[in-house]
């Protein structure tokens, strides 16, 4: 399934969130990704209902089964695509900023052929 650029973006940034904090609201969100408060509250009410967060009555949202499965395919993507770069020789600043673009629009054919690609050069 396909969401928006921006869906993704959260939902990775949550996961991201969750792996060092535990706990994360939207203020978190807002303040990793230098957003408006106003605008990231919109966005966990289009995510909460399409089904890719739930928040509890503290108001700590967390990843459903389906929106933990994009965060984590998007989390892979930046992390594969940001080593690759930085591996080319590409600055660490630079080779992140652009595996953040690249992640959303590349195909998942495209994609996998460079996880083997990369598999085979890099080691983690």
């Amino acid at each position: 399934m396909k969401i928006q650029e921006s869906a993704e973006m959260y939902l990775e940034t949550i996961l991201i969130l969750s792996k060092k904090n535990h706990q994360v609201r939207s203020i978190d969100i807002a303040n990793e990704l230098n957003y408006a408060k106003p605008s990231v509250s919109v966005a966990m009410k289009n995510l909460r209902e399409n089904g890719y967060i739930e928040m509890d009555s503290d108001l700590y949202i967390t990843l459903t089964e389906k929106g933990r499965a994009i965060a984590e395919e998007m989390y892979e993507r930046h992390t594969l695509l940001s080593e690759w770069l930085i591996f080319l020789g590409v600055d660490k600043k630079v080779a992140t900023e652009d595996a953040c673009r690249i992640e959303h629009v590349l195909s998942a054919e495209s994609f996998e052929a460079i996880k083997k690609h990369v598999h085979g050069h890099i080691s983690n």
